[in-house]
């Protein structure tokens, strides 16, 4: 018995959205402590980047970036989403993600409704490779991924937060696409992902006095960054991300250093640098929102490609690859897609 061919997936169309609130890094200066961590590469701080407004969630921002798809294509552009997958940097209540919320607030009436965390910076890629097969195993008709990147604005604002060197360095955004069986569109041509469950212990979150998260305390939860911690990060991000795209360049008989674009999550310019120099590409393949948004974790690799589409300089039939890292480098992902244009 033959097994029926899976149909191919393809990226219909993405936008982003970014908070009003464009913060820039004087005001993290303001602050700033005498940090051990204040010089280390990691946190070398971008000029500006976007907060969140006061009680604005994962599922207000991603409702704002969903609205730009609708406008652009019509009212009823969503109408026929069988699958909606989300991902959220900070589920603002622990027990759930945002998914329930926004398929109501967007009128979706999906079959599946998924949010997925494990994804971390490389939930872009994760989120296409699992809303592709949902699509693909039940014959759907479209799927809706959307990212929410939202603790710059509530996590590192906070009083005994914002002095440390890791304060200046992340920013708030969200991103949404659209994916549908067929030939039409802009064709994934792979996607892959990989666990490194070794590492996941790695990241934590801290305070001062120590507490559990959900404990009643003084201290404030911030990331649990140490000059150890950070020297396997930047091992591990350093290898992971050019290795799952090189992979990936494999699978579709591209060259690495034959890229049209590379597209990455942009925690720092030292991995930019040190992923593109990976693949042997130029910089200005290579394009980053880093200094007007800083590390926007999962909704990076969106809002760049985003960014890149609105800027005009992608031309038709060019091969986009986008790959990441995530946390404490537990995951790494990457996906290849051939631009056609909007759909």
């Amino acid at each position: 018995m033959t097994a029926a061919a899976t149909p191919p997936v393809a990226l219909a169309d993405l936008a982003t959205y970014r908070p009003a609130n464009r913060v820039p890094s004087s005001y993290f200066a303001a602050f700033a402590e005498d940090d051990d961590l204040a010089g280390n590469v990691m946190f070398r701080a971008p000029a500006f980047r976007h907060h969140a407004a006061d009680g604005e969630t994962s599922a207000d921002m991603i409702v704002s970036a969903a609205a730009v798809l609708t406008d652009r294509h019509g009212p009823d552009y969503l109408d026929d989403v069988d699958v909606l997958l989300t991902h959220s940097q900070l589920p603002e209540v622990p027990v759930r993600g945002c998914g329930g919320e926004v398929a109501h607030r967007l009128g979706l009436d999906p079959a599946t409704v998924l949010d997925v965390h494990n994804g971390g910076c490389a939930a872009f890629a994760h989120l296409i490779e699992i809303g592709g097969a949902l699509l693909a195993a039940r014959g759907g008709r479209k799927a809706l991924i959307a990212l929410a990147q939202n603790s710059a604005g509530q996590i590192f604002v906070q009083e005994q937060v914002r002095g440390k060197a890791q304060a200046a360095i992340p920013g708030d955004g969200a991103a949404v696409a659209t994916l549908t069986l067929g030939t039409g569109g802009n064709p994934v041509l792979t996607t892959l992902s990989r666990s490194y469950g070794e590492y996941a212990p790695d990241m934590t979150a801290v305070s001062t006095p120590p507490r559990k998260y959900w404990e009643a305390g003084d201290g404030q939860i911030h990331v649990g960054f140490t000059n150890a911690k950070i020297a396997k990060v930047l091992s591990r991000g350093n290898r992971q991300v050019p290795e799952v795209a090189i992979e990936a360049a494999e699978r579709i008989g591209v060259r690495p250093a034959d890229l049209d674009w590379f597209i990455t999550n942009q925690p720092n310019r030292v991995f930019l640098r040190n992923w593109r120099e990976a693949l042997e590409l130029p910089e200005e393949r290579h394009p980053d929102t880093f200094d007007e948004c800083g590390n926007l974790f999962a909704v990076g690799v969106p809002m760049t490609f985003d960014a890149l589409i609105e800027s005009g300089r992608i031309r038709p039939g060019q091969v986009v690859m986008t790959s990441a890292f995530a946390h404490a480098g537990d995951f790494a992902a990457a996906a290849a897609i051939r631009w056609n244009g909007r759909s």
